[in-house]
Protein backbone atom coordinates (compact mmCIF):
# COMPACT_ATOMS: atom_id res chain seq x y z
CA UNK A 1 0.00 0.00 0.00
CA UNK A 2 3.13 2.33 -0.14
CA UNK A 3 2.16 3.97 -3.11
CA UNK A 4 -1.78 4.74 -1.72
CA UNK A 5 -0.32 6.14 1.76
CA UNK A 6 2.19 8.61 3.38
CA UNK A 7 3.61 8.29 6.71
CA UNK A 8 4.54 11.29 8.86
CA UNK A 9 6.20 11.14 12.78
CA UNK A 10 4.12 13.91 14.35
CA UNK A 11 5.83 15.79 16.85
CA UNK A 12 5.33 15.11 21.10
CA UNK A 13 2.50 17.04 21.93
CA UNK A 14 3.72 19.01 25.38
CA UNK A 15 2.62 19.85 29.12
CA UNK A 16 1.20 23.08 27.05
CA UNK A 17 -0.67 21.54 24.33
CA UNK A 18 -2.26 19.42 26.44
CA UNK A 19 -3.87 22.22 28.94
CA UNK A 20 -5.91 23.80 26.40
CA UNK A 21 -8.17 21.60 27.42
CA UNK A 22 -7.29 19.65 30.53
CA UNK A 23 -6.08 21.54 33.71
CA UNK A 24 -3.02 22.84 34.58
CA UNK A 25 -2.43 20.99 38.02
CA UNK A 26 -3.51 17.38 36.38
CA UNK A 27 -0.38 17.79 33.48
CA UNK A 28 1.89 18.43 36.07
CA UNK A 29 0.66 15.57 38.68
CA UNK A 30 1.51 13.51 34.70
CA UNK A 31 4.67 14.99 34.35
CA UNK A 32 5.85 14.29 37.35
CA UNK A 33 4.93 11.08 38.52
CA UNK A 34 6.49 7.58 38.61
CA UNK A 35 6.03 3.99 40.29
CA UNK A 36 9.08 4.92 42.56
CA UNK A 37 7.35 8.00 43.78
CA UNK A 38 3.70 7.56 43.37
CA UNK A 39 4.33 6.24 47.40
CA UNK A 40 4.51 10.14 48.27
CA UNK A 41 1.47 11.34 45.76
CA UNK A 42 -1.38 9.50 47.90
CA UNK A 43 -3.86 12.10 48.02
CA UNK A 44 -3.47 13.54 44.34
CA UNK A 45 -3.92 9.89 43.02
CA UNK A 46 -7.49 9.58 44.37
CA UNK A 47 -7.50 13.15 43.42
CA UNK A 48 -6.82 12.52 39.71
CA UNK A 49 -8.55 9.15 39.89
CA UNK A 50 -4.58 7.73 38.92
CA UNK A 51 -5.40 4.12 40.43
CA UNK A 52 -6.85 0.81 39.37
CA UNK A 53 -7.72 0.69 35.67
CA UNK A 54 -5.15 3.83 34.98
CA UNK A 55 -2.03 3.03 37.12
CA UNK A 56 1.16 4.85 36.93
CA UNK A 57 3.64 3.03 34.70
CA UNK A 58 7.42 3.90 33.54
CA UNK A 59 7.22 6.30 30.26
CA UNK A 60 3.19 7.37 31.70
CA UNK A 61 3.74 10.76 30.41
CA UNK A 62 5.60 10.13 27.41
CA UNK A 63 3.00 7.71 26.57
CA UNK A 64 0.30 10.66 26.56
CA UNK A 65 2.71 13.07 24.48
CA UNK A 66 3.00 9.93 21.46
CA UNK A 67 -0.53 9.42 20.81
CA UNK A 68 -1.61 12.92 21.94
CA UNK A 69 0.57 14.41 18.92
CA UNK A 70 -0.26 11.89 16.27
CA UNK A 71 -4.16 13.04 17.00
CA UNK A 72 -3.30 16.67 17.21
CA UNK A 73 -0.94 16.55 14.18
CA UNK A 74 -3.18 14.56 12.10
CA UNK A 75 -5.78 17.73 13.02
CA UNK A 76 -3.53 19.78 11.49
CA UNK A 77 -2.61 18.13 8.28
CA UNK A 78 -6.24 18.30 7.97
CA UNK A 79 -6.72 21.92 8.37
CA UNK A 80 -3.54 22.73 6.00
CA UNK A 81 -5.26 20.37 3.76
CA UNK A 82 -2.55 18.38 3.12
CA UNK A 83 -4.59 15.19 3.61
CA UNK A 84 -8.70 14.50 2.82
CA UNK A 85 -8.12 11.06 5.75
CA UNK A 86 -5.11 11.26 8.42
CA UNK A 87 -5.56 7.85 10.47
CA UNK A 88 -3.95 7.52 14.51
CA UNK A 89 -4.45 3.88 15.32
CA UNK A 90 -3.16 4.92 18.70
CA UNK A 91 -5.76 7.90 19.33
CA UNK A 92 -8.95 7.47 20.51
CA UNK A 93 -9.09 7.79 23.89
CA UNK A 94 -12.18 9.33 25.07
CA UNK A 95 -12.63 8.89 28.86
CA UNK A 96 -10.39 11.36 29.62
CA UNK A 97 -12.03 13.98 31.31
CA UNK A 98 -10.49 17.95 32.22
CA UNK A 99 -8.67 16.85 35.50
CA UNK A 100 -9.07 13.17 35.79
CA UNK A 101 -7.96 9.96 33.92
CA UNK A 102 -10.35 7.35 33.74
CA UNK A 103 -11.25 3.75 31.93
CA UNK A 104 -7.67 3.75 30.62
CA UNK A 105 -7.27 7.07 29.23
CA UNK A 106 -4.85 9.74 30.45
CA UNK A 107 -5.11 12.76 28.50
CA UNK A 108 -8.07 12.68 25.89
CA UNK A 109 -5.96 13.46 22.25
CA UNK A 110 -9.40 13.15 20.68
CA UNK A 111 -10.92 16.57 22.57
CA UNK A 112 -7.65 18.41 21.67
CA UNK A 113 -7.64 17.11 18.30
CA UNK A 114 -11.37 18.73 17.52
CA UNK A 115 -10.05 22.15 19.52
CA UNK A 116 -7.36 21.83 16.78
CA UNK A 117 -9.82 21.62 13.64
CA UNK A 118 -12.23 24.26 15.39
CA UNK A 119 -9.65 26.82 14.55
CA UNK A 120 -10.26 26.19 10.94
CA UNK A 121 -13.66 24.52 10.45
CA UNK A 122 -16.97 25.61 11.89
CA UNK A 123 -18.44 22.28 12.82
CA UNK A 124 -17.02 19.24 13.70
CA UNK A 125 -18.53 15.56 14.00
CA UNK A 126 -17.66 13.30 16.50
CA UNK A 127 -18.63 9.37 16.10
CA UNK A 128 -17.67 6.69 18.17
CA UNK A 129 -18.63 3.20 17.72
CA UNK A 130 -15.96 1.73 20.87
CA UNK A 131 -18.58 -0.07 23.32
CA UNK A 132 -18.17 1.87 25.90
CA UNK A 133 -19.66 5.41 25.80
CA UNK A 134 -17.39 8.33 24.80
CA UNK A 135 -18.30 10.24 28.01
CA UNK A 136 -15.46 12.36 27.97
CA UNK A 137 -15.61 13.62 24.60
CA UNK A 138 -19.48 14.30 25.04
CA UNK A 139 -18.88 16.34 28.08
CA UNK A 140 -15.99 18.15 27.19
CA UNK A 141 -18.51 19.77 24.01
CA UNK A 142 -21.84 19.40 26.18
CA UNK A 143 -23.07 22.95 26.05
CA UNK A 144 -21.94 23.73 22.31
CA UNK A 145 -23.71 23.85 18.78
CA UNK A 146 -20.20 23.37 17.19
CA UNK A 147 -19.21 20.04 17.96
CA UNK A 148 -21.79 17.23 17.51
CA UNK A 149 -20.84 13.88 19.34
CA UNK A 150 -22.52 10.46 18.48
CA UNK A 151 -21.88 7.44 20.47
CA UNK A 152 -23.40 4.05 19.73
CA UNK A 153 -22.21 1.87 22.75
CA UNK A 154 -23.66 -0.46 25.24
CA UNK A 155 -25.75 1.01 27.75
CA UNK A 156 -26.91 -0.31 31.41
CA UNK A 157 -24.93 -1.70 34.09
CA UNK A 158 -22.10 -0.89 32.05
CA UNK A 159 -18.94 1.19 32.50
CA UNK A 160 -18.72 4.18 32.19
CA UNK A 161 -22.56 4.40 32.80
CA UNK A 162 -23.40 7.31 30.98
CA UNK A 163 -25.26 7.45 27.24
CA UNK A 164 -28.88 7.81 27.92
CA UNK A 165 -31.02 8.19 25.19
CA UNK A 166 -32.16 11.43 26.67
CA UNK A 167 -29.02 13.04 27.29
CA UNK A 168 -29.11 15.05 24.55
CA UNK A 169 -26.67 18.56 25.35
CA UNK A 170 -28.05 21.54 27.15
CA UNK A 171 -28.11 25.41 26.53
CA UNK A 172 -26.42 25.73 22.86
CA UNK A 173 -25.74 22.38 22.73
CA UNK A 174 -29.19 20.93 22.79
CA UNK A 175 -29.96 17.91 20.46
CA UNK A 176 -25.86 18.41 19.66
CA UNK A 177 -25.58 14.87 21.78
CA UNK A 178 -26.78 11.82 20.28
CA UNK A 179 -26.53 8.84 22.17
CA UNK A 180 -27.72 5.37 20.87
CA UNK A 181 -27.55 2.83 23.59
CA UNK A 182 -27.43 -0.84 22.98
CA UNK A 183 -28.23 -3.96 24.41
CA UNK A 184 -25.86 -7.01 24.64
CA UNK A 185 -25.59 -9.59 21.15
CA UNK A 186 -26.19 -6.59 18.80
CA UNK A 187 -24.75 -8.25 15.06
CA UNK A 188 -24.22 -6.09 12.00
CA UNK A 189 -27.52 -5.95 9.89
CA UNK A 190 -28.45 -4.65 13.31
CA UNK A 191 -26.14 -2.03 13.58
CA UNK A 192 -26.17 -1.12 10.38
CA UNK A 193 -29.96 -0.59 10.72
CA UNK A 194 -29.54 2.18 13.58
CA UNK A 195 -26.04 3.89 12.13
CA UNK A 196 -26.69 4.31 8.52
CA UNK A 197 -30.27 6.02 8.53
CA UNK A 198 -28.83 8.25 12.00
CA UNK A 199 -26.08 8.88 10.36
CA UNK A 200 -27.50 10.19 7.10
CA UNK A 201 -29.48 12.75 9.24
CA UNK A 202 -26.75 14.33 11.02
CA UNK A 203 -25.19 14.73 7.80
CA UNK A 204 -28.38 16.27 6.63
CA UNK A 205 -28.81 18.74 9.46
CA UNK A 206 -25.72 19.43 10.77
CA UNK A 207 -23.28 19.54 8.09
CA UNK A 208 -19.96 19.32 9.34
CA UNK A 209 -16.85 20.42 8.07
CA UNK A 210 -14.62 17.76 9.26
CA UNK A 211 -15.44 14.11 11.20
CA UNK A 212 -13.53 12.47 14.02
CA UNK A 213 -14.11 8.83 13.53
CA UNK A 214 -12.97 6.66 17.05
CA UNK A 215 -12.69 2.97 16.05
CA UNK A 216 -12.73 1.52 19.30
CA UNK A 217 -12.70 -2.55 18.32
CA UNK A 218 -14.00 -3.67 21.98
CA UNK A 219 -17.26 -3.47 20.08
CA UNK A 220 -16.28 -7.25 17.70
CA UNK A 221 -17.14 -10.52 18.83
CA UNK A 222 -15.14 -12.08 21.03
CA UNK A 223 -13.73 -9.46 22.78
CA UNK A 224 -12.41 -10.34 26.18
CA UNK A 225 -14.52 -7.14 27.96
CA UNK A 226 -16.85 -6.76 25.05
CA UNK A 227 -20.48 -8.01 24.60
CA UNK A 228 -21.26 -7.28 21.04
CA UNK A 229 -21.46 -9.29 18.08
CA UNK A 230 -19.95 -7.34 15.11
CA UNK A 231 -18.34 -9.02 12.54
CA UNK A 232 -14.68 -6.79 11.70
CA UNK A 233 -16.54 -6.33 8.16
CA UNK A 234 -19.55 -5.08 10.10
CA UNK A 235 -17.53 -2.60 12.11
CA UNK A 236 -15.88 -1.22 9.21
CA UNK A 237 -19.21 -0.50 7.15
CA UNK A 238 -19.24 2.19 9.54
CA UNK A 239 -16.32 3.80 8.43
CA UNK A 240 -16.58 3.63 5.28
CA UNK A 241 -20.06 5.05 4.91
CA UNK A 242 -18.98 8.00 6.20
CA UNK A 243 -15.96 8.22 4.37
CA UNK A 244 -18.64 8.43 0.91
CA UNK A 245 -19.46 12.10 2.01
CA UNK A 246 -16.10 13.35 1.28
CA UNK A 247 -15.70 15.18 3.90
CA UNK A 248 -11.97 15.24 5.96
CA UNK A 249 -11.41 12.56 8.44
CA UNK A 250 -9.28 11.28 11.58
CA UNK A 251 -9.77 8.42 12.14
CA UNK A 252 -8.44 7.40 15.59
CA UNK A 253 -7.99 4.12 17.36
CA UNK A 254 -9.68 2.90 20.79
CA UNK A 255 -10.95 0.22 23.08
CA UNK A 256 -10.39 -3.42 21.75
CA UNK A 257 -8.81 -6.17 24.75
CA UNK A 258 -8.82 -9.09 22.55
CA UNK A 259 -5.34 -7.83 21.11
CA UNK A 260 -5.14 -10.60 17.91
CA UNK A 261 -8.90 -9.63 16.23
CA UNK A 262 -7.84 -5.41 17.25
CA UNK A 263 -5.00 -5.81 14.63
CA UNK A 264 -7.06 -7.87 12.17
CA UNK A 265 -9.63 -5.07 12.12
CA UNK A 266 -7.60 -1.72 11.99
CA UNK A 267 -5.47 -3.31 9.36
CA UNK A 268 -8.54 -3.98 7.52
CA UNK A 269 -9.84 -1.06 8.49
CA UNK A 270 -6.79 1.30 6.99
CA UNK A 271 -7.22 -1.10 3.68
CA UNK A 272 -10.51 0.00 3.29
CA UNK A 273 -9.95 3.58 3.83
CA UNK A 274 -6.48 3.60 1.12
CA UNK A 275 -9.50 1.43 -1.45
CA UNK A 276 -7.75 -1.61 -1.15
CA UNK A 277 -9.24 -5.19 -0.84
CA UNK A 278 -6.83 -7.47 1.09
CA UNK A 279 -6.59 -11.12 1.47
CA UNK A 280 -8.25 -12.99 4.11
CA UNK A 281 -5.17 -15.28 4.12
CA UNK A 282 -2.89 -13.71 6.56
CA UNK A 283 1.03 -14.14 5.06
CA UNK A 284 3.70 -15.65 7.19
CA UNK A 285 5.02 -13.44 9.83
CA UNK A 286 6.87 -13.54 12.77
CA UNK A 287 3.62 -13.15 14.75
CA UNK A 288 1.31 -15.93 12.45
CA UNK A 289 1.32 -18.17 15.88
CA UNK A 290 -0.71 -15.54 17.42
CA UNK A 291 -3.38 -15.66 14.58
CA UNK A 292 -3.90 -19.75 14.82
CA UNK A 293 -5.21 -21.98 13.68
CA UNK A 294 -7.28 -20.07 11.47
CA UNK A 295 -4.42 -17.52 9.72
CA UNK A 296 -7.43 -15.43 8.53
CA UNK A 297 -7.54 -12.08 8.41
CA UNK A 298 -11.58 -11.79 9.43
CA UNK A 299 -13.70 -13.52 12.23
CA UNK A 300 -16.89 -15.57 12.19
CA UNK A 301 -19.43 -13.74 14.99
CA UNK A 302 -20.81 -15.65 17.60
CA UNK A 303 -24.25 -17.69 18.11
CA UNK A 304 -24.92 -15.29 21.02
CA UNK A 305 -28.39 -13.94 21.29
CA UNK A 306 -29.21 -10.53 19.96
CA UNK A 307 -31.18 -8.80 23.10
CA UNK A 308 -31.89 -5.79 20.58
CA UNK A 309 -35.14 -6.70 19.26
CA UNK A 310 -36.06 -4.93 15.47
CA UNK A 311 -39.09 -3.23 17.66
CA UNK A 312 -36.23 -1.84 20.13
CA UNK A 313 -34.17 -0.83 17.60
CA UNK A 314 -37.11 1.28 16.02
CA UNK A 315 -38.15 3.46 18.70
CA UNK A 316 -33.95 4.29 19.48
CA UNK A 317 -33.95 5.03 16.02
CA UNK A 318 -37.22 6.99 15.74
CA UNK A 319 -36.85 8.89 18.63
CA UNK A 320 -33.59 9.98 17.66
CA UNK A 321 -34.26 10.78 14.32
CA UNK A 322 -36.93 13.36 15.79
CA UNK A 323 -34.65 15.06 18.16
CA UNK A 324 -32.52 15.55 15.19
CA UNK A 325 -35.41 17.23 13.22
CA UNK A 326 -35.86 19.82 15.89
CA UNK A 327 -32.31 21.48 14.78
CA UNK A 328 -32.55 25.07 14.04
CA UNK A 329 -30.15 26.21 10.52
CA UNK A 330 -26.63 24.91 10.64
CA UNK A 331 -24.91 26.75 13.00
CA UNK A 332 -21.47 28.86 12.23
CA UNK A 333 -18.72 30.70 13.71
CA UNK A 334 -18.03 34.57 13.62
CA UNK A 335 -14.96 35.62 11.45
CA UNK A 336 -11.47 35.92 13.32
CA UNK A 337 -7.84 35.08 13.37
CA UNK A 338 -7.35 31.68 13.22
CA UNK A 339 -5.03 30.58 16.25
CA UNK A 340 -1.62 29.47 15.42
CA UNK A 341 -0.62 25.35 14.96
CA UNK A 342 -0.19 23.75 18.12
CA UNK A 343 2.55 21.64 15.96
CA UNK A 344 3.98 22.38 13.08
CA UNK A 345 2.98 20.51 9.69
CA UNK A 346 6.41 21.57 8.19
CA UNK A 347 8.18 20.20 10.81
CA UNK A 348 5.98 17.15 9.97
CA UNK A 349 6.98 16.83 6.33
CA UNK A 350 10.14 16.22 7.23
CA UNK A 351 9.70 12.94 8.78
CA UNK A 352 7.48 12.02 5.43
CA UNK A 353 9.87 9.17 3.88
CA UNK A 354 12.54 8.49 6.34
CA UNK A 355 15.63 7.01 4.95
CA UNK A 356 14.62 3.22 4.70
CA UNK A 357 18.25 2.00 4.37
CA UNK A 358 18.35 2.00 8.40
CA UNK A 359 14.75 0.33 8.72
CA UNK A 360 12.03 -1.59 6.89
CA UNK A 361 9.03 -0.96 4.49
CA UNK A 362 6.25 -2.69 6.37
CA UNK A 363 3.08 -2.60 3.82
CA UNK A 364 3.76 1.13 3.39
CA UNK A 365 4.21 2.34 6.90
CA UNK A 366 7.95 3.15 7.21
CA UNK A 367 9.46 2.11 10.49
CA UNK A 368 12.86 3.00 11.61
CA UNK A 369 14.11 0.08 13.75
CA UNK A 370 14.84 1.20 17.69
CA UNK A 371 12.08 3.78 17.22
CA UNK A 372 8.54 3.53 18.70
CA UNK A 373 6.09 2.31 15.90
CA UNK A 374 3.31 4.09 17.87
CA UNK A 375 4.75 7.50 16.94
CA UNK A 376 3.88 7.21 13.26
CA UNK A 377 0.66 8.12 11.46
CA UNK A 378 -0.74 7.58 7.90
CA UNK A 379 -2.53 9.64 5.79
CA UNK A 380 -4.48 9.42 2.73
CA UNK A 381 -3.28 12.06 -0.51
CA UNK A 382 -5.63 14.64 -1.56
CA UNK A 383 -5.20 16.71 -4.82
CA UNK A 384 -11.19 30.35 17.76
CA UNK A 385 -11.17 26.75 19.65
CA UNK A 386 -14.99 26.18 21.63
CA UNK A 387 -14.45 27.95 25.11
CA UNK A 388 -14.95 26.65 28.09
CA UNK A 389 -18.10 27.48 29.87
CA UNK A 390 -17.50 27.18 33.72
CA UNK A 391 -21.40 26.90 34.07
CA UNK A 392 -22.35 24.77 31.37
CA UNK A 393 -19.91 22.50 32.70
CA UNK A 394 -20.97 22.54 36.11
CA UNK A 395 -24.48 21.75 34.41
CA UNK A 396 -23.19 19.11 31.96
CA UNK A 397 -21.26 17.36 35.41
CA UNK A 398 -24.89 17.64 36.91
CA UNK A 399 -26.72 16.03 34.37
CA UNK A 400 -24.13 13.21 34.70
CA UNK A 401 -24.63 12.60 37.65
CA UNK A 402 -28.24 12.64 37.61
CA UNK A 403 -28.06 10.32 34.78
CA UNK A 404 -26.69 7.66 37.41
CA UNK A 405 -29.65 7.90 39.44
CA UNK A 406 -32.09 6.75 36.35
CA UNK A 407 -32.97 3.44 35.72
CA UNK A 408 -31.28 1.36 34.05
CA UNK A 409 -33.52 0.01 31.58
CA UNK A 410 -34.52 2.32 28.81
CA UNK A 411 -38.28 3.78 28.66
CA UNK A 412 -40.80 0.95 27.25
CA UNK A 413 -41.80 1.16 23.68
CA UNK A 414 -45.06 2.99 24.57
CA UNK A 415 -43.07 5.35 26.26
CA UNK A 416 -40.39 5.82 22.89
Amino acid sequence: MTSFAQVFRPELANAEDMTQFHSDEYIEFLRMITPDNQHEHMRQLKRFNVAEDCPVFDGLFNFTQIYTGGSIGGAVRLNHKLADTVINWAGGLHHAKKAEASGFCYVNDIVLAILELLKVHSRVLYIDIDIHHGDGVEEAFYTTDRVMTASFHKFGEYFPGTGHLQDVGQHQGKYYSVNVPLKDGIDGETYDHLFKPIMEKIMEVFAPDAIVFQSGADSLSGDRLGCFNLSIRGHAECLKYMSTFNVPLLVLGGGGYTIRNVARCWTYETGCLLGRELEDVLPANDYSEYFGPTNTLHITPSNMENQNTREYIDGIRNRILENLSKLPARPGAPFCQVPPDLVSAQTQDMNMEPDLSEGEDRGGIYLDYGKNEDDFCVTKNVSEPVGTNPQGKEDAEKDMNENKEKSQELPDKDDI
